[in-house]
């Protein structure tokens, strides 16, 4: 009986175990469904985005671009920042839905209306008109159409054609202001950002946009940049410019900039060193994911990095140099066209540069243009290094030189100043008939027939009065060889894109040499003709001209200098392989020219302290210059003839640190500009070098005051 109960207790004690574990499951079944109905009620909607998300896309967005110094590290290019209204579109986005948005945004922000076309107006026509749009498409094209003779881009072009002037004028000036922010925002790529306006934004306008962010879908307000130029005009087109914000990445290197990871509507450096240096300025894109949907609509935005702004260039420009210069090359080109005497004279160009290292201090070039009928003077510094001149007289130092070397002539030889008769030509006359003279002399009073006899001894040619000239192709390689080891004739590997190599004389007739040997036959560019005095200023080394200085990383302050990335150290292109002697012979007819009585420069250069030397030039040309008229003015349709005036030089004689070339095309040959400017120039050069002198001596004097 006992083991009975116990047998019954056991049998009780089962159950009960088992209903506190149904119990346990029970409650956990209970906390789970609980919980998910918590999640699909309180978060459902969250979660359905979550899941209906796509792949995250990255955009880059532009920072400010480096910023450019001159040698003494003044701002020659800076920033300027920008209110802005971009809009980026989504993958999804309609026209329909553009245009909405666009008529939102007409309500608080003013848009210019300049850049409309009447295609756009009959686009924006069709697109608000639907109804009268498709009673443009007559019946007859419609039938090609289906007859698949015109395709539906022909069907189009042919329905707007019907579109009349009067129906346009329907559209409102509010219509032409919506029209104007959906054009920018149909130019725009998707997922990336397209200013619709950062020109004249007011405080009120970018308040407003800002305010109303959340009904406005893909617009926002952020800061653009522009570029500013604290000097004016002054350099500016050696500079370079930048693309606008509505133009974008230029077609021509379109493949080039997006093979590089920039957006098309990137903007570049377009021309000279903004575009040579795009890499270093262009700095690196702030970096932006964008969570879309998967209709493409923007959910938020997360900033991976904000870039960094691009490097800045130390150039070697004086800019206190370059802009008086450039004042009195406009001067003295006023002053001549007023003298009615050198109609055809429209431009003038000077070079200074640093003949030991080779460091640009100023290129300045000036040019006259009509321009609505009235006269303006423009900057042409970019045609020191693009255009090619006949230079004259400037060149027989090269030409003394190659006789020098090849044999030909010997230093202190003397030969006779005279009339010379070349049998079947005309005669090649001296103009003072000098007489028997030395090589010093001829450069002093610059002898043609004495380059044009030392000419005739390089190509193996004893001059005989009346007899034939017998020249051959190799005397014509010869000159030109020695002449490009100065810089004459090839490139001078300037670090500036679109150098000139100048111009050969396409024919090897013997008077040619002749012509050649006095500047008057191969075409030079001004940077050339100052990488050649320079050359000799040096003692015979002819040195890259360089327009960079140094490269520094941005400033983490405002006028400060960041850290130095690299210092561009003087380029040695060649050495002349020549005598010091024969340079040093040239050297002195060189400061003859200048400091001694009867020199063809010693009219403007006499008393000049800086002790100068340099050779001035006269060439007989002919006008090839933009005026149609005067390039079929002469004889039978030929261009007027005319001369270029030219002048290089350099100071000190003994101790050289500043050379130049000046170049005047299509002037009177009796004007003197060509050594006003020169003249000019090297005493703005010396003055202010005292300047900075005197400012050093005055800083260093208040920090010792200080440190006391």
């Amino acid at each position: 009986m006992v083991e009975k109960k116990k047998k019954e207790r056991k049998k009780i004690q089962v159950p009960f175990r088992l209903n506190i574990l149904f119990f346990s499951v029970f409650l956990l079944f209970s906390a789970l469904i609980i919980r998910l109905g918590f999640v699909q009620i309180v978060y459902g909607d969250d979660y359905k985005k979550e899941v209906a998300r796509t792949n995250d896309s990255v955009v880059s967005n532009p920072v400010p671009r480096g910023l450019i110094y001159d040698r003494y590290n003044r701002v020659m290019v800076n920033n300027v920042p920008l209110r802005t209204i971009t809009y980026t579109r989504s993958k999804s986005s309609t026209s329909a839905e553009r245009l909405k948005l666009a008529r939102q945004l007409a309500k608080l922000i003013d848009m210019p209306t300049d850049k409309i076309t009447d295609r756009d107006k009959k686009d924006f026509w069709i697109q608000l008109n639907p109804e009268r749009a498709k009673q443009k498409i007559t019946s007859k094209d419609m039938q090609l159409f289906k007859k698949q003779k015109i395709d539906d881009k022909e069907l189009y072009n042919r329905q707007i054609a019907q579109i009349t002037d009067k129906e346009l004028n329907e559209l409102t000036p509010e219509d032409l202001k919506v029209l104007a922010i959906k054009r920018q925002m149909d130019s725009g790529y998707a997922m990336t950002p397209q200013v619709i306006k950062n020109q004249g934004v007011t405080d009120q306008e970018y308040a407003l946009v800002s305010e109303n962010l959340d009904k406005l879908p893909g617009v926002d307000t952020t800061t653009d940049w522009d570029r500013n130029y604290p000097n004016g005009t002054a350099f500016q087109s050696v500079l370079g410019g930048v693309t606008k914000s509505d133009q974008g990445l230029p077609q021509e290197r379109l493949d080039y900039y997006l093979a590089r990871g920039y957006d098309r509507n990137d903007r570049v450096g377009k021309s000279y060193i903004e575009q040579e240096y795009e890499d270093l300025l262009h700095g690196t894109k702030a970096q932006v994911k964008n969570i879309t949907d998967n209709q493409g609509n923007i959910l938020e935005k997360d900033t991976l990095s904000k870039g960094n702004r691009g490097d800045d260039l130390s150039l070697t420009i004086d800019i206190e140099l370059q802009k008086q210069v450039e004042q009195i090359v406009e001067d003295e080109l006023k002053k001549e066209q007023a003298t009615g005497k050198s109609p055809m004279l429209d431009r003038a160009f000077i070079v200074m540069m640093n003949p030991k290292n080779g460091e640009i201090l100023s290129i300045a070039g000036k040019q006259i243009v009509n321009k609505d009928g009235k006269q303006e003077v423009q900057d042409y510094a970019l045609g020191a290094l693009t255009s090619s001149y006949a230079m004259g007289s400037t060149v027989k130092g090269a030409t003394l030189l190659t006789g020098f070397q090849t044999g030909a002539i010997k230093p202190g030889d003397i030969q006779v100043d005279e009339p010379i008769k070349i049998k079947g030509t005309n005669f090649k006359k001296s103009y003072e008939n000098m007489g028997p003279i030395d090589d010093l002399t001829a450069l002093k009073k610059s002898s043609n027939v004495y380059m044009f006899k030392t000419a005739m001894k390089i190509a193996g040619v004893d001059y005989v009065y009346g007899a034939p000239l017998d020249v051959k192709q190799k005397a014509f390689d010869t000159m030109r060889y020695y002449f490009s080891q100065f810089g004459l004739g090839v490139p001078t590997g300037i670090d500036l894109p679109n150098e000139s190599a100048g111009l050969k004389g396409t024919t090897d007739k013997p008077g040619f040499l002749l012509d050649f040997a006095i500047g008057q036959y191969d075409l030079y560019t001004p940077l050339q003709l100052a990488q050649y005095v320079s050359t000799i200023a040096n003692g015979g080394y002819r040195i890259k001209p360089e327009v960079v200085k140094e490269v520094r990383e941005a400033a983490s302050k405002p006028g400060e200098l960041g850290k130095l990335i690299q210092a561009n150290e003087p380029t040695v292109l060649n050495h002349i392989d020549m005598k010091d002697d024969y340079i040093k012979r040239v050297q002195e007819g060189f400061r003859k020219v200048m400091q001694e009585t009867g020199g063809t420069a010693n009219n403007v250069f006499a008393g000049d302290p800086y002790n100068p030397a340099g050779k001035t030039g006269t060439a007989q040309t002919f006008y090839d210059g933009p005026n149609t008229a005067w390039r079929k003015g002469g004889p039978n349709g030929t261009p007027l003839p005319t001369y270029n005036l030219t002048l290089v030089g350099y100071a000190p004689f003994d101790n050289p640190e500043i050379a130049f070339s000046v170049v005047v095309p299509w002037v009177d040959q009796n004007s003197r500009i060509n050594k006003n400017i020169g003249r000019r120039a090297l005493d703005a050069y010396f003055d202010l070098k005292k300047q900075e002198v005197n400012m050093d001596s005055n800083n260093a004097a208040l920090q010792q005051a200080s440190g006391q």
